[in-house]
C-alpha cells in the first residue's frame, strides 16, 4: 500500500482547509521541540506539516489558568475537551449520516485505501469513526487513552496501515464533522479537533512502530484440530507460523480465508503451551460471518491469519488474593486460560469460578472445569443454568460470598458484564479489582 502523500485535501469540498490554501506553494513556519525553520512548502506538505505539528496545549501550560480540584471533585475539563464534547453532542442524532460521509471522504479521495477494508461494510463501518470519536472524548484522560490509542495502533498494523494513511483520515474526520456540526462548528473547535487528531495519531504511529521492531503485523496460523462441542459450539487448535507470545487471560483477532479483511477477537482458551499450540472457543451466531466459517467450514489444514494479542484481564502474581471468576457461555475459554495459569505458577490462592450457559446442554466444557476441580483443591466450579443469562449468573454469585477481598474477572456477553461489574460492586468489590476487557471490543466473543 503506496503512501498518501500529495493526496491529502485534493478533493474540492471534501477538505476542512478552503481550497485557496491548496492553491500554491506557500510559506510555512514550523516549530518542532523549540527550533523554528521557514521554507517553501509545497500545499499537501503543509497539511501533513499542520497533522504532525499542532501539537495540544501541554498539561504545564494549562497549569497556570485550570483550578486544582479538591479531593474528591471532579477535573474542569479542558477548553478543548469542552468543545469536542458540544460537538459529540451535536452529531449523536444523524451519526449514520456523519459515518456515511467519513467513508466517502476516505475512499473518494484516496481510492486505493478502499482495498484495506471488507467488501461488505455492514460491520467494519462504524468501528474506525467510532473509535476515533471515543479517543476524542476521552482526550483529558491519558492514563485510559494512552493504553487504548496504543492497542489501536498495533492492532491496526495487521489492516496494512501506515503512517502516512493518518493525514488522510484526520481530513475526513475533520471534513465530516465540519458538515453536520452546524452549531458547534468553528475555527475554535476545528482547532480543538485537530490538536486532538495529532495527538491521538501520533500515539498510534508511535506505538506501531516500536510494534514494528518486535512482531510482524500478524502471524498465520494453521489448524490443527477442529472439535465440534454442540451443533454451534467449536473449539479449534492452530498453530503460529512463528512464535506467538500472550499471556493467559488475553484475546487476538482473527481473519479466515472465507471472508478476507474481516476481523472479530476470540480469547485464548488456555495459558502458554509448551507447543506453542493456540486454542479459541467459537459459537456460532445469527449472520455471524467470522464465527459461522470457523464453526462449520474451518478443517484441519485451513491457514487463518492472528493479530496481536490484547487485553488486561491477567493475573496479578504479586498477591495471593483470592479470584472470583464469572464465564458466560464461551467467554468460560479464557477464564480456563487463568484457571491453568495459576495452577502453572504453583500458587494455591483460592479461585472461585461461576460457569453460565442457558441450557446444561450449552455447558460444553463443564467436564473440563469440573476435572480440573479434582486436580486442584483451591478450585471451586458452580455451573449456572438459566434463560436470563445476563442477569442470573450475576445474582447466583451475590448468593455466595463474601467477595470484598476477591479479585473479580468477568467475561462473557456484553450484557452479562455490564450487570456483572455492577453486582460486582453492589456486593463490595472495588472498582479497580474488577477485571474485564472492552465491552465492546469483545461483541464477538461470547454471544
Amino acid at each position: 500500500m503506496k503512501h498518501l502523500k500529495g493526496k491529502v485535501g485534493s478533493k474540492r469540498g471534501f477538505s476542512a482547509i478552503p481550497p485557496r490554501h491548496l492553491s500554491r506553494p506557500a510559506r510555512c513556519e514550523a516549530r518542532i521541540h523549540g527550533f523554528t525553520g521557514r521554507g517553501v512548502c509545497k500545499p499537501t506538505e503543509m497539511l501533513e506539516a499542520r497533522h504532525r505539528m499542532d501539537a495540544p496545549p501541554t498539561r504545564s501550560a494549562r497549569r497556570g489558568t485550570t483550578r486544582i480540584p479538591g479531593e474528591g471533585e471532579v477535573p474542569e475539563p479542558s477548553p478543548d475537551a469542552v468543545l469536542i464534547r458540544r460537538t459529540l453532542v451535536e452529531i449523536a442524532p444523524v451519526a449514520d449520516r456523519v459515518t456515511s460521509y467519513f467513508y466517502a471522504l476516505v475512499f473518494t479521495g484516496h481510492p486505493e485505501v478502499r482495498g484495506m477494508f471488507p467488501a461488505a461494510m455492514d460491520v467494519q463501518r462504524d468501528r474506525l469513526l467510532k473509535a476515533l470519536l471515543t479517543a476524542a472524548e476521552h482526550i483529558d484522560n491519558p492514563d485510559v487513552l494512552a493504553p487504548y490509542l496504543r492497542r489501536l495502533g498495533t492492532g491496526h498494523r495487521k489492516y496494512g496501515t501506515m503512517a502516512g494513511h493518518y493525514p488522510a483520515v484526520g481530513e475526513a474526520l475533520i471534513g465530516a464533522l465540519a458538515r453536520y456540526a452546524h452549531e458547534t462548528w468553528g475555527p475554535e473547535t476545528e482547532a480543538a479537533w485537530v490538536r486532538a487528531y495529532t495527538a491521538i495519531s501520533q500515539i498510534m504511529i508511535d506505538a506501531a512502530a516500536a510494534d514494528e521492531a518486535k512482531a510482524p503485523a500478524w502471524w498465520h496460523a494453521e489448524v490443527v484440530s477442529h472439535d465440534l462441542r454442540t451443533p454451534d459450539i467449536a473449539v479449534l487448535t492452530v498453530r503460529p507460523d512463528q512464535p506467538y507470545a500472550f499471556l493467559a487471560g488475553q484475546y487476538t483477532s482473527l481473519e479466515t480465508p472465507w471472508w478476507p479483511r474481516v476481523w472479530r477477537h476470540y480469547s485464548f482458551a488456555s495459558a502458554p503451551r509448551a507447543d506453542g499450540l493456540l486454542s479459541f472457543h467459537v459459537k456460532a451466531v445469527p449472520a455471524g460471518w467470522v464465527s459461522n466459517a470457523l464453526v462449520r467450514h474451518a478443517r484441519p489444514g485451513d491457514v487463518l491469519r492472528l493479530g496481536p494479542p490484547a487485553g488486561s484481564m491477567i493475573v496479578d502474581h504479586t498477591t495471593d488474593n483470592g479470584m472470583l471468576c464469572l464465564g458466560g457461555g464461551t467467554g468460560i475459554a479464557p477464564i480456563k486460560a487463568l484457571i491453568e495459569d495459576v495452577a502453572e505458577h504453583g500458587e494455591r490462592r483460592p479461585v472461585e469460578v461461576f460457569y453460565g450457559a442457558r441450557s446444561d446442554h450449552d455447558l460444553y466444557d463443564k467436564d473440563t472445569l469440573l476435572g480440573l476441580q479434582r486436580t486442584h483443591p483451591w478450585l471451586s466450579v458452580r455451573p449456572v443454568v438459566g434463560n436470563a443469562l445476563a442477569g442470573q449468573l450475576p445474582m447466583a454469585v451475590g448468593e455466595h460470598g463474601p467477595w470484598s477481598s476477591y479479585d473479580a474477572f468477568i467475561s462473557g456477553p456484553p450484557a452479562m458484564i455490564r450487570n456483572g461489574v455492577d453486582e460486582l460492586k453492589r456486593i463490595g468489590i472495588p472498582d479497580e479489582r474488577i477485571r474485564h476487557d472492552a465491552v465492546e471490543e469483545l461483541a464477538g466473543v461470547a454471544v
